[in-house]
């Protein structure tokens, strides 16, 4: 059997008695695969236990840093608009952001479907690859977060009196809609990587070189509040400052007012750029897939 592009309209064709598939259908199915990836990856219950405890000594090591530089300088005050116990605060929150929005394996596992063959299942079958994908990222974060609690809250714990709680319950709601937009961008930056598997068959490096274009743009190593004013507003033109940094400085105050409506428009508008183009991706590779198979 040879599975190319043109069974690509299946994603999107009408079931075999003419009708659409109706929406509670459609739902109902990506639910199930919910279920089933939760079910698939609470099996991996100490591998997500060991990778959230080793995800603690680079954050403990920037922690000791930052309160190294403020008892250098001799600093009680601000520093780069931060207090000492508000950026200590911020690492804390990058570990929480990171433990609910970031994408582990999914970019590998989407390129390893591709080169593997595993994607022409889905160009036969009424299901929409991206939601499929989608609904296992979102399963693996549930699991993810229910094995991170324990440790994270401890890890919290020990440093509670650096715990800075939300300005009121409006931001903290938005912070919670923010986190969701967060999420969904990283998923389909990555998704969109993963699609260059249809013309390469090793990866590797541009997914290398796109964690270290967020680890930095996005505010994981510091806060963009420390970078020079040009240079800040510079990678706001970028998708990265929404993939952490602007969660957190919703929750912490940093961004308020008119600038808070502005940057959750912006980015809600990189999320709807960021799906056109991982479908603009998967439909041109689709039309360049092949496989063989029996």
């Amino acid at each position: 059997m040879r599975a190319r592009g043109k069974f690509s309209f299946m994603l999107y064709a009408p079931l075999e008695n003419g009708e659409k598939e109706p929406r509670r259908a459609r739902m109902k199915k990506y639910l199930h695969v919910i279920n089933i990836g939760l079910q698939n990856n609470l099996q991996y219950r100490f591998n997500y236990l060991t990778r959230t405890l080793f995800s603690f000594i680079p954050l403990f090591a920037m922690l000791s840093l930052w309160r190294t530089i403020y008892r250098d300088n001799g600093q009680t005050g601000a520093h780069n608009g931060y207090t000492e116990a508000q950026m200590i605060f911020y690492y804390l929150m990058v570990a929480i952001v990171d433990v609910m929005t970031a994408v582990n394996e999914d970019d590998w596992q989407i390129a390893a479907d591709i080169r593997e063959g595993n994607i022409s299942q889905f160009l036969l079958k009424p299901v929409d690859y991206l939601w499929y994908r989608l609904s296992l990222f979102f399963s693996g974060r549930l699991a993810f977060i229910s094995m991170a609690a324990i440790p994270l809250a401890i890890f919290i714990f020990c440093f509670r009196q650096y715990f800075i709680p939300p300005p009121d319950a409006f931001t903290f709601g938005i912070f919670l809609v923010s986190l969701v937009f967060t999420a969904l961008l990283q998923f389909f930056i990555s998704f969109a990587m993963a699609m260059l598997a249809f013309w390469l068959l090793e990866i590797t490096t541009f997914i290398f070189i796109l964690f270290a274009f967020e680890y930095l743009a996005s505010g994981h190593l510091f806060p963009l509040d420390v970078l020079p004013p040009l240079m800040k507003q510079i990678l706001f033109c970028t998708p990265f400052p929404y993939q952490l940094y602007f969660s957190i400085s919703i929750y912490m105050g940093k961004t308020s007012g008119a600038a808070l409506w502005l940057g959750l428009v912006t980015q809600i508008l990189w999320v709807i750029v960021a799906y056109i183009f991982a479908r603009f991706m998967w439909r041109r590779g689709v039309k360049k897939y092949s496989a063989f198979g029996g």
